[in-house]
């Protein structure tokens, strides 16, 4: 489905009337999923995630066609349970790093069962 798309932007101070009008559509499928089937969406839950911007009950758009890499948001199965973190290599030891310093991180080791299922391309969230 594509929408209108304004082609100024919103200026977050005082507003300008000149540049309200609509420069063409935009369809969030086009803008947001780049491989169709390489692409699935999840809802966050939780709080180690808010310093990336991933709040509770966002919704997560992730691509499996990306290849996981330091510096990445992966979603991940961790002993069978899913959990978004920040996939990093620190002194040659791979980490599941939270974006909130009340969590922990969570050093890769053979004794953990650890699938990573995507990179998170997208954060949607309410305002």
């Amino acid at each position: 489905m594509r929408l209108p798309l304004f082609g100024g932007k919103v200026a977050a101070g005082f507003p300008s009337p000149a540049d309200d009008y609509v420069d063409k559509t935009l369809d969030l499928n086009e803008l947001l999923v780049q491989k169709p089937a390489a692409t699935f969406f999840v809802r966050a839950q939780g709080e180690s995630m808010l310093g990336a911007g991933i709040h509770p009950n966002d919704i997560l758009v992730v691509d499996r066609s990306i290849e996981p890499a330091a510096g990445k948001i992966v979603i991940c199965a961790l002993n069978g349970e899913l959990t978004v973190k920040r996939l990093a290599s620190e002194n040659g030891q791979w980490k599941l790093k939270a974006e909130n310093p009340a969590y922990p991180d969570i050093e890769l080791n053979d004794e953990l069962d650890m699938l990573v299922w995507g990179v998170v391309t997208n954060v949607i969230h309410p305002v």
